[in-house]
């Protein structure tokens, strides 16, 4: 056991480098994949559509891989440390917390790309909310890092 950090970085890492790669590096490498092409697509550069495309598949992989990686940590890991009070801190909570948080703009996004959210929604709007559920899940993500860096005796 690792008193001196959260739960979040104990995870990444533990067997290296597959829990960094698959808690970290495959979901956050997708998600910055959409956030460029996003902006490359929203100024209307991507004419051809193949950018669409692969933002489009990159948004459903992303959503659903990351709800796998959801309900993995929140049966094997919070309910357990729950359970268990072997939380090491607030921001051990909150790095977690916030790392489990990001699925939820990512199955939005999914949902989204799959038509059974914003359907009433004109294609800039979709758009639209296509950019804005990557910059929260990327501004979620940053914050479980920081927190998850910090030694959890601090707060």
């Amino acid at each position: 056991m690792h008193e001196s950090m959260t739960h979040y970085m104990e995870l990444l890492a533990t067997n290296q480098p597959w829990n960094l790669i698959i808690f970290m590096a495959i979901p956050v490498i997708l998600a910055e994949y959409i956030a460029v092409t996003e902006l490359y697509i929203l100024t209307g550069r991507d004419t051809g559509g193949a950018l669409q495309r692969s933002n489009r598949v990159a948004g459903i992989t992303v959503g659903f891989y990351f709800l796998g990686i959801m309900l993995y940590l929140l049966f094997t890991a919070v309910v357990p440390l729950t359970l268990q009070g072997a939380w090491r801190g607030p921001a051990d909570v909150i790095a977690v917390g916030f790392y489990l948080l990001g699925g939820l703009p990512l199955l939005s996004m999914a949902a989204l790309e799959l038509g059974v959210l914003g359907k009433q929604r004109n294609a800039d709007d979709k758009r639209k909310l296509h950019a804005t559920l990557i910059a929260v899940f990327l501004v979620v993500a940053h914050i479980a890092m920081i927190f998850g860096m910090l030694d959890p005796n601090l707060l």
